[in-house]
């Protein structure tokens, strides 16, 4: 069975459909942002990523990198929605 494309779909190579990436329709919670640092320090594409009490975030790609500050959760999101989308798009060109 092939799977074919849904409305904001695109189809790939092998038939399978990745959703299009849309802008963000809501602001990121903070709750949504400490989430995502979790998955992304968990699957170790990020380094570090703490909350300040000032509502940004202190994100470091790598050890022994320079630590870079992060301006609320939508800028924690909007990142990890990028690697997301990268690592999905590449995934499906290399099987």
């Amino acid at each position: 069975m092939v799977a074919r494309p849904r409305s904001g779909h695109r189809s790939c190579h092998g038939g399978t459909s990745i959703p299009v990436r849309h802008p963000r329709t809501h602001v990121a919670s903070v709750a949504e942002a400490g989430a995502w640092a979790d998955v992304l320090v968990r699957h170790q594409l990020l380094h570090a990523a703490v909350l300040a009490p000032t509502g940004q975030w202190l994100v470091q790609h790598r050890p022994k990198t320079p630590v870079r500050v992060v301006a609320g959760a939508t800028a924690m999101v909007d990142p990890a929605a990028e690697i997301q989308y990268r690592i999905r798009t590449t995934r499906n060109d290399t099987r």
